[in-house]
């Protein structure tokens, strides 16, 4: 103890060589680093060195698809090592046995069961293997937070069950005995030989019978920086570093690094995995908050244009089957359009952490509303996509290294249906739903409804939010200047904790000033009790109020700096784009339209239109059905599902990384 926390025994034994406080830190600081090695040191001489072995049989291990696998085991202290084979290794897993709980477990075949299990259902592997592997050999997949494994005989499983209890909860003892023993054992040895050094070993210690042990002895195996603390090392490695240039190049610091790099496990090899590439967003419009950004001043050519339109339609007809000029189309689709609402995917990632539940629902609350300040200047309206039409991008969190995925699909046409799937397995969470889009004209004015929900789901708490989308109205279309506004009021709901809240979208009144634009109001409540209040603009700043106390303070500010932190989209580049993916299927639409070219975006609009008007006549003639890609429709509720959801909370022992492929987002595992 005076070694660790104060330094040599030089140190303390010379008075004249008083250490300043910083030095003194430093000698701390490389002690906790060098018992830190030693202890890494002693757990990678077990697990590498041949002789350091409790137990070595065959023994077999039943899969999660209920059939059992032959595999050679070797227990050692604190671990057991599984292999296919004894003779070349073949590595298939490393079970980490400081948190695992030991049961004998009743059969009606022959042999004898036994279940090895965390108590808390979480996952008992190691990440990487003795030799560094990162990914094991291939068998049948084995459970994550526990093994059922059955010996030859009763005799052979309880000698197991007595070795596994030695090894849960003696593995320092362990460690250090057998280590300084210098036992000489192979690999190969037999069950026999491996039995008898065992019992040899509980009598050498006195401990068998389970005689009581030193309290010191009763901890479990806790060191698992080989496995999983990089971050740790790699910090680590900085200091011992820095602190080598202060105290100067001696023997001792040399000797230091050499073991470090010899007790480092080796890189495994990069993971093979034949995924989209992606490319970064090069350009991105954001619109002015305030009035000024969603009002245009329509030219006396385009106004010709609206005066046709407008004889097409009568007060209270729906749209959608009316054909809208190009000067005030966006130039992207409206599946584009939807993934505005993630480029502030972090909140969800924090939300998902969050264990009080109404701090869980203000977070998504707040991702809700951050949703809503990027518009394009001016009055503008999407393309309506093409039916079967696909769009897909992600963003990469820098905070989690985790990536969230974003795959959306035209699934109807008439009526026109957008389906859409939001996944981020590692941050625990993933958002589905669907919306279709009509249209309302009044006169003077029209609103574009999106009708539908969305339902965001928690994945480790097993929590979903459902919630609505506001509409967008446009008024001034014969007289006055054209606005858009966003009216309606949303709900967000969790049944599972009754949390819920209410947000009003308000239009601006007929004599209202600036400040009344964009005002929206809410409430989060717990059942029928108000909790909280929300007052502010949904393109500016959001106040909330604490019904009890009466303290308001800010809830959410698009402020630049918050602007400059969102986080980046990737879109798929355009060569690995299929021919209905929106940006490259309205491509020649959005070069005309950028282009100021209105007659040229028409036209290309039209070939579109007409491609999509004869297809479905052919369909119709042939009396076929049309059959999405990645999407399928619920015959009982209607609700469209993405056909290659994963809702299994992540895995971070066995899943490695999640990636996108041909619209499927896929996950790849080590076992």
């Amino acid at each position: 103890e005076s070694k660790l926390f104060n330094g040599s025994e030089k140190d303390i034994s010379s008075p004249s060589s008083k250490l300043t406080k910083k030095e003194s830190l430093k000698v701390q600081k490389k002690n906790y680093r060098e018992e830190k090695k030693r202890a890494t040191k002693e757990l990678l001489s077990t697990i590498t060195d041949p002789s350091v072995i409790v137990m070595a049989d065959w023994l077999k291990i039943r899969g999660t698809l209920k059939s059992w696998t032959k595999l050679w085991c070797v227990l050692k202290p604190g671990v057991l090592l599984i292999y296919k084979t004894p003779k070349n290794g073949q590595w298939v897993g490393t079970v980490l046995l400081n948190a695992c709980e030991l049961i004998e477990r009743p059969s009606k075949k022959d042999g004898f069961c036994f279940k090895l299990f965390h108590p808390l259902e979480q996952s008992i592997w190691a990440i990487k293997g003795p030799k560094g592997e990162a990914v094991g050999s291939i068998t049948q997949p084995l459970p994550s937070s526990y093994l059922i494994i059955r010996a030859a005989s009763e005799s052979d499983g309880r000698c197991w069950m007595d070795a596994l209890e030695l090894a849960l909860k003696c593995s320092s003892l362990l460690k250090r005995t057998m280590i300084r023993e210098g036992k000489e054992h192979d690999l190969n040895s037999s069950a026999d030989s491996s039995h008898v050094s065992f019992y040899g070993l509980l009598r050498a210690n006195n401990m068998h019978s389970g005689e009581n042990l030193p309290e010191v002895e009763r901890h479990h195996f806790k060191d698992q920086d080989t496995y999983s603390d990089k971050s740790d090392k790699e910090n680590d490695h900085d200091h011992e570093e820095s602190d080598n240039e202060g105290l100067g190049k001696s023997e001792e610091s040399d000797s230091d690094t050499s073991e470090r790099q010899d007790d480092s496990f080796v890189d495994p090899e990069p993971i093979d995995i034949k995924e989209t590439t992606y490319l970064e967003q090069s350009h991105e419009e954001l619109g002015e908050a305030g009035e000024a950004a969603q009002t245009e001043v329509v030219s006396e050519e385009n106004k010709s244009l609206i005066w046709t339109l407008l004889k097409q339609v009568r007060p209270g007809m729906d749209l959608s089957k009316v054909v809208l000029p190009t000067f005030i189309l966006e130039p992207r689709s409206f599946l584009d359009k939807l993934s505005d609402y993630y480029y502030h995917a972090d909140f969800l990632s924090e939300a998902a952490l969050e264990e009080n539940a109404y701090n869980r629902m203000k977070k998504v609350v707040k991702w809700y509303l951050s949703g809503f300040y990027k518009k394009p200047k001016g009055l503008k309206k999407p393309y309506n996509p093409i039916l079967g039409e696909t769009f897909r991008c992600m963003w990469i969190h820098p905070r989690t290294n985790s990536k969230t995925f974003y795959i959306a699909e035209q699934v109807s046409h008439h009526p026109p249906i957008s389906a859409f799937y939001v996944s981020n397995r590692k941050d625990g969470f993933c958002l589905s739903g669907s919306i279709l889009a009509k249209s309302k004209f009044y006169g003077n004015s029209l609103s574009a409804i999106l009708d539908g929900e969305g339902r965001l789901t928690f994945l480790n708490r097993g929590e979903d939010y459902v919630m609505t989308m506001p509409y967008a109205h446009c008024k001034g279309i014969l007289y006055g200047t054209m606005t858009l506004e966003l009216g309606g009021t949303v709900n967000i709901t969790c049944e599972k904790t009754g949390y819920s809240a209410t947000i009003e979208f308000k239009l601006k009144p007929f004599l209202g000033n600036n400040d009344s634009v964009n005002q929206i109001s809410g409430k989060i409540k717990l059942g029928k009790e108000v909790l909280a209040l929300l007052e502010g603009h949904w393109d500016s700043e959001v106040t909330i109020t604490d019904k009890k106390t009466g303290v308001s303070e800010t809830f959410w500010n698009p402020t630049s700096d918050i602007k400059q932190r969102r986080l980046p989209r990737y879109t798929v580049k355009f060569e690995e784009q299929d021919e209905f993916e929106s940006e490259k299927l309205w491509q020649q639409v959005t070069r005309a339209i950028n282009n100021k070219d209105q007659t040229e975006a028409t036209q290309e609009k039209y070939v579109l239109e007409e491609a999509q008007r004869k297809s479905a006549k052919e369909r119709k003639l042939k009396g076929e059905e049309w059959t999405c890609k990645l999407f399928d429709q619920d015959s009982i509720t209607g609700e469209w599902h993405y056909k290659y959801a994963d809702t299994r909370p992540w895995d971070p022992l066995n899943d490695m990384i999640q990636f996108e492929k041909d619209g499927t987002i896929q996950t790849k595992v080590r076992h």
